[in-house]
């Protein structure tokens, strides 16, 4: 996985913490988390970075699942919340489903991204396929 971590300083003067990747895996995306997390200051609360653990987690198995692939994931930091972008090569938009209760299908990924996620949008990327937004508050 190639990842990279970027600080930078927004318009406005505060610091903001960006990191790139491409993970293959969940588990890759969580490590990736893992390591943004460990350098924020002040560090996000426990609950947060689970819930954060958990929304990244499914973004990725989703678009490994449903588009083949992750082309990117960004996490980027400010004082309000920790925003991931994800994008894959499938246009088309997550879809509600009735979960599967065997384990067979899924189902449960979505709903769980959307009630972790304070704020979500999915949109069309200019490369092709889509990129979803979705913030964590701090």
């Amino acid at each position: 996985m190639n990842d990279r971590m970027l600080m930078t300083l927004s318009p406005d003067g505060e610091t903001r913490t960006d990191y790139v990747c491409r993970p293959e895996k969940a588990a890759d995306a969580r490590d990736a988390v893992t390591s943004f997390v460990a350098r924020l200051h002040p560090a996000p609360a426990a609950h947060v970075v689970q819930n954060l653990l958990l929304l990244v987690s499914e973004l990725v198995t989703n678009a490994i699942r449903h588009a083949g692939a992750v082309t990117a994931l960004w996490l980027t930091a400010d004082r309000t919340g920790i925003h991931v972008r994800i994008s894959d090569p499938s246009p088309a938009y997550p879809q509600d489903r009735t979960p599967d209760l065997t384990g067979r299908t899924g189902g449960f990924g979505w709903p769980m991204i959307r009630r972790l996620a304070h704020e979500i949008t999915v949109q069309e990327s200019p490369e092709g396929g889509k990129v979803i937004l979705a913030t964590v508050l701090r």
